[in-house]
């Protein structure tokens, strides 16, 4: 792993799991979208991962028109690092998912290292009526649905936003295979180090949100990357802070947000992206660990800079 001094922490404010029903505080519309980002940016996030949703009932969206109502407005009001999604939301086409980064030319994006099951219909049993009916059927429609990232989509992503417009990416691995994925790519030099590799624990079908599976994860890691790679850790629900905790102390970057975790504790919602943030940021202090600022994070990911970016 690449040697750091101080800890990057990523905000992901919205994402496309979670929905309306479940707390009142996810961000929706663009002006939702914008406040929450530059709250989270004031707060101590570097980087700022972002998807966008229908501003009438929430459900995820790959419409550039939507992105371009917010991502100007957090542009203007903050330096953080700006990361779209390349991932979107179940049932959109790679196109589809494009479609925003493309247009935005953005410093960084998200990447999925690989298709896999993806579920979240256990959420169904916590909610008995939902506010908009796309809520239960995004739920439900989990149990057969594979999120798709094959090595021709990849390569696709790759070339178009990476090679194109100097994108680069947050490597989202969801467990261990996803790791030698992002390995060929770096044999067959698609990807250029350093790596920002995103371990992932918790999601259903993906690694699970065991404290041994995150030694593994960086052990593989560091056998497969050397010190080519920078480490950051999301896990979802419950288990966000502890784990987040727990990896920052070996030297791991940090995502919070609202995308993976609705809570701010046990049995508390998070009002607001910035108030994970701020939590994050307080252990990470308390732990005798320095956030990084942005423009740390842009020299220590390689990015291209705000400058060069398509909004």
């Amino acid at each position: 792993m690449k040697k750091q001094d101080k800890v990057i922490i990523t905000c992901a404010v919205t994402g496309s799991i979670h929905t309306p029903t479940m707390t009142p505080h996810l961000p929706v519309t663009p002006g939702e979208i914008a406040e929450a980002s530059i709250g989270a940016a004031e707060a101590g996030a570097s980087i700022i991962h972002l998807h966008a949703r229908d501003p009438q009932d929430g459900k995820p969206t790959p419409d550039p028109d939507v992105f371009m109502q917010f991502l100007p407005r957090i542009k203007q009001s903050t330096d953080a690092v700006i990361n779209i999604t390349t991932g979107g939301g179940h049932g959109m086409t790679v196109q589809e998912r494009l479609a925003a980064p493309l247009r935005a030319r953005p410093e960084m994006c998200s990447l999925n290292m690989g298709s896999m099951n993806f579920g979240l219909y256990p959420m169904l049993d916590r909610y008995p009526d939902f506010e908009h009916a796309w809520e239960r059927q995004h739920l439900e429609n989990s149990r057969d649905y594979i999120f798709r990232n094959t090595f021709k989509d990849i390569e696709y992503i790759l070339k178009e936003l990476g090679d194109a417009h100097g994108t680069r990416f947050e490597f989202e691995c969801y467990d261990v295979g996803h790791l030698y994925n992002l390995a060929h790519f770096l044999d067959r030099k698609l990807v250029k180090p350093p790596l920002f590799v995103q371990t992932i624990f918790g999601i259903l079908g993906g690694i699970a949100a065991d404290p041994e599976n995150v030694m593994h994860m960086r052990r593989i890691a560091d056998k497969l990357f050397g010190d080519e790679w920078c480490w950051s850790i999301l896990a979802a629900g419950r288990n966000q802070l502890p784990f987040c905790s727990m990896a920052a102390t070996m030297g791991a970057n940090v995502r919070v947000g609202l995308e993976d975790s609705i809570y701010l504790g046990k049995g508390t919602l998070a009002e607001t992206n910035a108030a994970q943030v701020a939590k994050i940021r307080r252990i990470m202090e308390d732990l005798s660990l320095q956030i990084a600022t942005p423009e740390e994070a842009r020299v220590m990911l390689d990015l291209k800079g705000a400058d060069r970016v398509g909004f």
